[in-house]
């Protein structure tokens, strides 16, 4: 692994955790991510331009010739409130210290940036030949629930299993679960695992009750297919690059019951309005669907009727009416409140006859309406 070029000569700087775990299965890896085993903001700083430090945490983030490294001093942590963030005890610890307080064993992997040697105080290389997540010790669910979200994100994009006794763990804490939890970082692993838009990681969500984290409420597996709805609709129409699709909304936004999750206010809204009818024309539902966003759209698929938003999005969303409030002055008819039932009668005829054009539109509401 050559990433980074860093002149040192204490042979205590280790690339740490995802870094080593994808070069060894042979993956591109995005964050550079390098624990030093002793105070890593006097050590490291020297490496380049530093952006932030955090002392608190140990870490410092420096410019190293053109790359953003992000430089952790090894830490011991612990847990005096379960499910919220664990408390530093000491920074500068040993190097096994450090790697004993990560998620999984694949993760606990270092290799030495001076020598390259790898170091596995947990048997992570063995996990990774077996393609078996496997927690570190038996409290690591109950320190911190959101891992149970990890090992679902890890399970799907490397196509791993819960190692046995990892298992029986997750199932022991999701039938007991601690609800007194931090909600904004179960929050940060639920976004990073629905947007992977994995049909196979929700199925395992939902069958494996791993959604209880979310509410106690039953939920039942959805029949709609919704990685093909969002691939469909979303991902391959290229009609929606403009703005922050919510992939994941639309997979958790199954559960009805996000009470506990901190959701911005367009997240709430999203919820909101999703319709709670069905409508019997297409007028009701081109109406009822074309001011809102289309995770709304998506989730009513799921939840109440695809055929209808199928319909929508496939054969009506894309029918525009072209006349205008000046085209109606210029028939002599006055602003008034008037004007959307006509401009509604338009749309109505247009969406009977998708062809019209402007002229025809006119040609339409003269007759219709004498003018």
């Amino acid at each position: 692994m050559d990433i980074i070029n860093i002149n040192d000569n204490s042979n205590n700087l280790y690339y740490i955790g995802g870094i080593v775990r994808d070069e060894i299965l042979g993956l591109n890896s995005f964050d550079i991510d390098i624990t030093y085993v002793g105070n890593a903001i006097e050590y490291c700083s020297k490496f380049g331009e530093v952006i932030q430090k955090n002392p608190d945490f140990g870490t410092v983030r420096v410019n190293v010739n053109g790359k953003i490294v992000d430089f952790a001093s090894t830490r011991s942590e612990s847990y005096p409130k379960k499910g919220h963030l664990p408390v530093v005890e000491k920074i500068g610890c040993s190097l096994k210290e450090d790697v004993l307080r990560r998620d999984f064993t694949i993760n606990a992997l270092a290799k030495n940036v001076s020598t390259g040697e790898i170091i596995d105080y947990t048997g992570g290389l063995e996990d990774l030949r077996n393609k078996k997540l496997r927690v570190l010790h038996d409290e690591s669910f109950i320190d911190d629930p959101t891992r149970i979200i990890r090992g679902l994100k890890f399970s799907v994009r490397f196509g791993f299993d819960l190692e046995e006794h990892t298992k029986k763990l997750q199932d022991e804490y999701l039938a007991d679960i601690n609800y007194d939890m931090s909600y904004k970082r179960l929050k940060k692993e639920l976004i990073e695992t629905f947007n992977l838009n994995s049909q196979k990681a929700f199925e395992k969500f939902i069958n494996e009750k791993i959604y209880k984290l979310v509410t106690p409420k039953d939920v039942e597996l959805p029949k709609v297919n919704i990685e093909e709805l969002v691939n469909k609709y979303v991902l391959s129409s290229g009609k929606f690059n403009n703005f922050q699709f919510c992939i994941w909304l639309v997979y958790v936004g199954v559960l009805g019951d996000l009470c506990r999750l901190p959701l911005t206010k367009t997240e709430q809204k999203i919820l909101d309005d999703v319709p709670k009818f069905e409508p019997e024309t297409d007028f009701e539902i081109y109406k009822m669907f074309e001011n809102i966003h289309i995770e709304s759209i998506l989730l009513y698929a799921i939840l109440k009727n695809e055929r209808i938003a199928r319909h929508y999005l496939d054969n009506l969303r894309q029918i525009k009416t072209e006349t205008n409030g000046n085209d109606l002055k210029n028939l002599g008819i006055p602003p008034s409140p008037k004007y959307q039932e006509i401009f509604n009668e338009i749309l109505k005829e247009k969406l009977k006859n998708p062809n019209m054009t402007k002229k025809n539109e006119i040609d339409f509401l003269r007759l219709k309406f004498n003018v």
